[in-house]
């Protein structure tokens, strides 16, 4: 329910100095101050200043005055005060909250002085959030009475600061995955400063450099100041084969190489990408729902999305605010904009959907109210999955099981009409356990991913210093228009695979010796239409006669491909490694992977060092290592620190070293210890289990230097005499990003 709002005017006001626009990341120290009003606050009366949840600034401490995000309080009449700091004593989302207790009586006029990275005795202040945003209020809730039913200042009272783009740090090169010769595509372009908002800070000539011929290509692109990129619309390529664009600076610098873009003579379908699950200030997250919407398009340059707001947050109000932006942006071969939400049911009731329409003024099916006050279409709810299933079942409505806070349970319940996928990677980390469990329950599930991003930034959401733990998920489409209609009908018979944001192109054909039955739709639907084909692809369902399929993988990373596993459901039939393996070499990867267990607290803190004695240690990288503060660091003792999360998925750290012979790697970490002999360290993995789900540290080898090569193989893979052969490939590439493709489902 929300907070009282009786006579807020009279509550009191709220400064916060310096004010202002401050760059993200930047060390900061800010002084709050709180007038008392008309009332007061009585003796044990109280206030509360909390930020949003997903606020990454330094941890609020009271203990040490020379360390970060050092607080102190104090009142004009120094009355004695009880001050409490917690991440959840406020209603959400204003979860992180410093509790102010007045233990004698203020009367109007008197303050309370709150300063927030006080730098008085030594403490460098605090370095405030890595994302932009024009309003991140320190909210101000006053319990004057001392009932602590809270009253909340009014909205102009509120003090806020403005947090914007530093300078650039990176560029971007953004192309299509797949296109058709001679037709028309365009080329992105932008600058992200280091912590991965996109920046109007760039003052650069690039010059343009294709691998084939493009018209209407420039020679150079120059980004201005004020301007958060660049788009050259209208390109068009008139040969088969694949196309990166290279940007240089002035020095003949390389600064940003191009996903690459494949083109084909003429082809079904063309790929689309996609961030269909995020949410904005009106609910848990971070900026408004209009800025969303526009920087998926404009900025993350998607061309697809849709909004995911809690539905226990979501008001009629609200409802009607998403349909209406959604029908605003959506523009068909343009951009495409779906209204929907999360039902955020707890796991015991079904857990995390995410429900999306094709068209605007469906119902919303909530899981609960508890925290909207309208209660006129109580009838509406719906407290199960298995509820919302059936009130969907004649909705022209898609829904994907997620796994976030309160993780899907898939086994709980499951509409193959409805739920065509389920959702393998976000913000949250990787989750390939929820395929499991689909496979296990022998349901029919397409694999998707998305961001659930909570900073504003769907399509490209770094994790910044938060407790999300992943770079956020992409998934591609595979349908031959970028329209509603199109994009229902791909989804549907599940024609997407999901990345962990990289946008490689991944092309997965299954062949048959025969004429084979390939289903519009689920034939655990029943009667449903189907055509004669030998030829299936990513998301397929076939009945054959043949007792083997030759699948064809075609693959182009934005980094090099080190590892593809052809899998039958969660069997693994084959792993091809992607590059020759060297008794001599001299890179060694360890990696920190895995999660505590699936619910809220599966982040593991991993804290550790690695030293080789014999050899010395000649250059480190971070792989997965999100957050530019927090790389591996290589000391004068020839050991490398580290300290990284995971949350399913894994963060690793490359160590290079000298020519010789012999040398021992001893890895010392906060989860398990181990050694090795440099000489034992070969490209199958060496596995050390640290318990929990899928935890362990992984250690490896790779050659020092890769290229970015394309793959291409093709493969006979015999097909399961009962029940269903589930093909699919799951793609790692040298710097962390992951693919999986949707399976192919073939019976006999």
């Amino acid at each position: 329910m929300p907070l009282n709002d009786y006579r807020a005017d009279l509550m009191g006001s709220a400064e916060i100095t310096p004010d202002g626009a401050f760059e993200v990341g930047s060390w900061q120290s800010y002084t709050l101050t709180y007038t008392a009003g008309k009332f007061g606050i009585d003796d044990r009366g109280s206030i509360k200043i909390a930020l949003r949840a997903h606020c990454d600034a330094t941890p609020w401490q009271m203990d040490d005055p020379k360390a970060p995000g050092y607080v102190s309080v104090e009142t004009s009449t120094g009355i004695p005060l009880t001050i409490t700091l917690d991440d959840r004593r406020a209603i959400r989302p204003w979860n992180k909250s410093i509790f102010i207790r007045c233990n004698k009586f203020l009367s109007e006029g008197d303050q309370i002085i709150v300063r927030f990275g006080d730098t008085r005795e030594g403490s460098p202040g605090l370095r405030v959030q890595t994302f932009v945003e024009d309003r991140s209020q320190f909210r101000v809730f006053v319990d004057a009475i001392a009932t602590y039913d809270y009253t909340a200042l009014p909205e102009e009272k509120q003090p806020y600061v403005t947090f914007v783009a530093t300078d650039a740090d990176v560029y971007q090169a953004v192309l299509p995955t797949l296109r058709n010769t001679g037709e028309g595509f365009k080329l992105a372009v932008k600058a992200e400063d280091r912590w991965g908002n996109p920046t109007d800070k760039a003052d650069q000539v690039l010059s343009v450099h294709a691998s084939m011929p493009v018209e209407g290509l420039p020679e150079s692109i120059t980004l201005k100041p004020g301007e958060f990129g660049a788009v050259i619309r209208d390109l068009k390529v008139f040969q088969t084969g694949q196309l990166s664009i290279t940007l240089k600076d002035s020095a003949g610098e390389t600064v940003a190489v191009s996903n690459p873009m494949c083109l084909q003579d003429s082809g079904d379908y063309k790929h689309f990408w996609s961030d269909m699950h995020g949410q904005s200030e009106e609910t848990i997250g971070n900026n408004p729902i209009e800025r969303y919407f526009e920087f998926a398009r404009d900025k993350a340059h998607l061309d697809i999305v849709g909004h995911q707001g809690n539905d226990f947050q979501i008001t009629k109000e609200f409802w009607t605010k998403i349909n209406d932006l959604s029908a605003e942006y959506n523009q068909d071969g343009e951009f495409l904009a779906l209204p929907g939400y999360e039902w955020s049911g707890n796991t015991s009731v079904g857990g995390d959907h995410n429900v999306w329409y094709r068209h605007e003024g469906r119902p919303i099916h909530r899981s609960s109210r508890t925290m909207i006050a309208d209660r006129d279409d109580n009838d509406t709810d719906c407290h199960t999955s298995a509820d919302l299933f059936e009130a969907l079942k004649h909705e022209d409505a898609i829904v994907t099981a997620h796994v976030g806070g309160r993780y899907a349970d898939v086994k709980y319940a499951h509409n193959a009409k409805v739920e065509p996928s389920v959702e393998v990677h976000s913000a949250w980390g990787s989750f390939e356990w929820i395929v499991q469990d689909a496979f296990e329950s022998n349901y029919r599930v397409g694999i998707v991913a998305s961001s659930d991003g909570h900073d504003g930034r769907p399509g490209a959401c770094y994790p910044g210093d938060a407790k999300f733990g992943s770079y956020g998920g992409l998934t591609c489409h595979l349908i031959p228009s970028l329209d509603r209609d199109a994009f229902f009908e791909g989804f549907r018979r599940r024609h997407h695979y999901a990345t962990t944001g990289a946008r490689m192109y991944l092309d997965l054909k299954a062949s048959f010796a025969s004429p084979s039955t390939l289903f519009m739709r689920n034939p655990d639907l029943g009667d449903v239409p189907s055509v004669q084909s030998q030829e299936a692809i990513i998301g397929d369902i076939v009945k054959t006669t043949d007792d083997e399929v030759t699948l064809n993988l075609k693959l182009a990373g934005t980094s090099p491909i080190t590892m593809v596993q052809i899998r039958d459901g969660m069997d693994v039939i084959e792993t091809i490694r992607c590059f020759e393996e060297n008794p001599s070499q001299r890179r060694i990867r360890i990696v920190c992977e895995g999660a505590e267990y699936r619910g809220r607290g599966r982040l593991v803190q991993w804290e550790g060092a690695a030293t080789v004695e014999g050899r010395r240690i000649t250059r480190t990288k971070g792989v997965n290592f999100f957050n530019p503060d927090r790389q591996p660091g290589l000391d004068d003792n020839n050991t490398v620190h580290w300290k990284c999360v995971s949350t399913g998925g894994f963060s690793g750290i490359d160590i290079w070293v000298d020519e010789g012979v012999g040398g021992t790697l001893k890895v010392r970490t906060n989860q398990i210890n181990c050694d090795i002999e440099l000489g034992d360290i070969t490209a199958e993995k060496t596995v050390f289990k640290c318990g929990g789900l899928e935890k362990a540290l992984k250690i490896s080898a790779l050659p020092a230097v890769m290229e970015n090569q394309p793959v291409e193989l093709t493969r006979t893979v015999k097909l399961r005499k009962e029940g269903d052969t589930r093909l699919y490939v799951r793609v790692a590439q040298e710097d962390g990003h992951r693919a999986w493709s949707s399976p192919i489902y073939i019976f006999k």
